[in-house]
């Protein structure tokens, strides 16, 4: 049971990191309008939201499967209260830190329209935030952070991440000094 534990842990972390970059994206390449004209930008908005809120599920599957992995030793404050573990400190509280700013970006996207316009942005981008602590965490505590296909998926991530991160700023910029 423990092997499966430990498999389902990584498994669910990983594919929560790449689907919060995945909308991540879709939210920089939507926002900056370069999403084409071949599909509606209803379309694009629906499937950011889709990827971020499964990034949340995914992140809330990988806290439950650590949780329930007893060859780890974590406790539920380990996994809510960031710095409250033992072992590991700094690499947890990365991930717990990550996990909120993900579930305030997906929960604060459903009544956006309650929020002052500023308010709501800010909240948003605390998602870009947590992305990157979502890779820290991967690398400073995932037990394949010592491969080198695992490190080079992250920097392929990364490089993503900070791609459509340059389209949206470079779309402002431009916008800017028309």
């Amino acid at each position: 049971m423990n092997d499966l534990m430990w498999f389902l842990t990584r498994a669910t972390g990983i594919v929560a990191t790449v689907l919060g970059v995945a909308a991540l994206c879709w939210g920089f390449f939507f926002s900056a309008r370069e999403t084409g004209r071949r599909l509606r930008p209803a379309w694009w908005l629906d499937l950011h939201n889709w990827l971020g809120g499964l990034a949340l599920v995914f992140t809330g599957l990988h806290v439950a499967t650590a949780l329930l992995d007893g060859d780890l030793g974590l406790r539920i404050v380990d996994l809510l209260v960031p710095g409250a573990a033992v072992d590991d400190r700094w690499a947890l509280a990365w991930g717990v830190i990550a996990m909120y700013l993900f579930a305030v970006a997906v929960f604060t996207s459903w009544p956006r329209r309650r929020f002052p316009r500023r308010v709501w942005r800010v909240l948003h981008l605390g998602s870009v935030v947590g992305v990157a602590l979502a890779m820290l965490h991967a690398q400073q505590i995932g037990t394949e952070a010592s491969t080198v296909a695992f490190m080079q998926g992250l920097l392929v991530l990364f490089g993503f991440g900070v791609q459509a991160l340059l389209v949206r700023v470079l779309g402002v910029v431009s916008r800017m000094r028309r």
